[in-house]
């Protein structure tokens, strides 16, 4: 009997040296015959490997892990976005799912400036390259 193209693409997938893979049905059935558990549990499918290189080139990519963030940019700038005595008693935190800067200050008196200044902060802020999107500012005292 000759391999029908459906086993040819499987077989040329296997690594070299790799013993042969019967599907899941046939598994099963030599797993009950020899009364002996199954090797993969029912819900399991069955996925080629990956290089572990690969994996973490794309986890790294898609998280944006090492690659300079809005947050980060805001947070280098600070001093000169609110002048250095304000940057030293308040910091940009975070920005939000709404697209709110969360600002902590550390005294009122500075939280207070920089709410009367917030437009200007604001226009800042969005001249920075990623932070267009920002919406308007979260002002914390704590």
């Amino acid at each position: 009997m000759r391999p029908g193209p459906a086993s040819r693409i499987y077989n040329s997938q296997r690594m070299p040296g790799e013993p042969h893979r019967f599907s899941r049905a046939a598994e099963d059935l030599i797993a009950s015959l020899r009364k002996i558990p199954s090797e993969d549990p029912r819900g399991i499918r069955r996925r080629p490997t990956h290089e572990l290189v690969e994996l973490i080139d794309a986890l790294r990519a898609k998280h944006g892990i090492g690659q300079p963030t809005a947050e980060q940019a805001i947070r280098d700038l600070w001093p000169q976005i609110v002048g250095p005595a304000n940057a030293s008693y308040s910091h940009a935190v975070r920005i939000d799912e709404r697209g709110r800067l969360m600002v902590q200050a550390t005294h009122a008196v500075v939280r207070n400036e920089l709410f009367l200044n917030r437009a200007e902060i604001l226009d800042r802020v969005r001249r920075i390259p990623g932070c267009a999107s920002i919406a308007r500012l979260h002002l914390s005292q704590g």
